[in-house]
């Protein structure tokens, strides 16, 4: 379990609203069950979700064990790039989810894993061997790892931006520059708790892109993760006035037909935890892109 300390400064409304906007790893319905349990409290009391908090207070709760789910095996197939003793990378075809939760307690990435091979116990019963994830909607690579000394070690290399991360991203509109860098913190949106948003004193995420073609009305972009935050690709696009075709949370309603945004992880590059060598993957465009391609119109230049 863990324990969670925060003095009241300069913040102001309501309790639950701060503490969610604190703690941005919690959302604000797990805080308002913790205030309406009593787990949570200010100055050693328990308040109303609804009590304007005030300089000095102090707030208290300690998070509690997550439900275990039963996560079990299951004989999905899986397109395997590469395995080791040590790690696989996975092409995860768009529409499957990488780790059960809520909704989505089976049929998921983890799921096949786990009748596959053993993996790595660092994130528990429900995320084990995930280093990293995509999206539920995104395709492409990712790694995953079979033990916990190949965890630590991929994990520090992510951590310290040794990987090699590129993505295509079809996007709305015409770039006129062929290339560029978007670094603009990110956080949870104030305005919308399911969004990231660009927020000041968020985490530094930085982003890099050159045009791969240009269509009418839209770009295929070549976009490489410096950082790795959360729909880091999808929230800086959106920033800039580009954001990804198909995306159903930061797209605009009119956009190209299909399951979700268009965007592939292409190209992972990472160094082997046991031998040290420097190994990289490459997944083609998958089918649902290139027919999206193949009705766009060239821009002619």
């Amino acid at each position: 379990m863990t324990e969670e300390t925060l003095t009241i400064t300069d913040q102001t409304g309501r309790l639950d609203k701060v503490v969610a906007d604190t703690f941005v790893d919690y959302t604000r319905t797990q805080i308002s069950k913790w205030i309406d349990d009593g787990v949570l409290k200010v100055n050693g009391d328990e308040k109303k979700a609804k009590y304007k908090v005030h300089e000095g207070d102090v707030i208290t709760f300690t998070v509690p064990k997550p439900v275990v789910l039963d996560v079990k095996p299951e004989n999905i197939p899986l397109d395997i790039i590469y395995e080791d003793d040590d790690l696989l990378v996975i092409n995860k075809p768009q529409g499957m989810v990488v780790h059960p939760a809520a909704g989505h307690p089976d049929g998921t990435l983890v799921n096949a894993l786990m009748y596959h091979t053993h993996l790595s116990t660092i994130n528990g019963v429900i995320r084990p061997g995930i280093v990293h994830r995509i999206d539920k909607d995104t395709s492409g690579l990712l790694m995953v790892a079979k033990n916990d000394k190949a965890h630590e070690a991929l994990s520090a290399d992510l951590k310290a931006k040794k990987n090699l991360r590129q993505y295509y991203a079809l996007v709305h509109g015409e770039f006129t520059e062929n290339r560029g860098t978007i670094t603009a913190p990110l956080g949870r949106s104030k305005a919308d708790r399911k969004k990231q948003a660009v927020v000041a004193g968020g985490r530094d995420a930085i982003t890099h892109f050159e045009v791969v073609k240009r269509f009418v009305g839209y770009t295929l972009l070549k976009v490489t993760l410096e950082t790795g935050r959360t729909h880091q690709i999808r929230v800086h696009m959106d920033y800039i006035g580009h954001p990804v075709a198909g995306d159903p949370l930061y797209g605009p309603k009119k956009t190209l037909a299909g399951n979700g945004q268009y965007l592939h992880a292409a190209t992972l590059g990472l160094t082997q935890p046991t031998t040290q060598e420097a190994l990289q993957f490459e997944a083609p465009l998958p089918d649902y892109f290139e027919q999206a391609l193949s009705q766009l119109q060239p821009y002619a230049e």
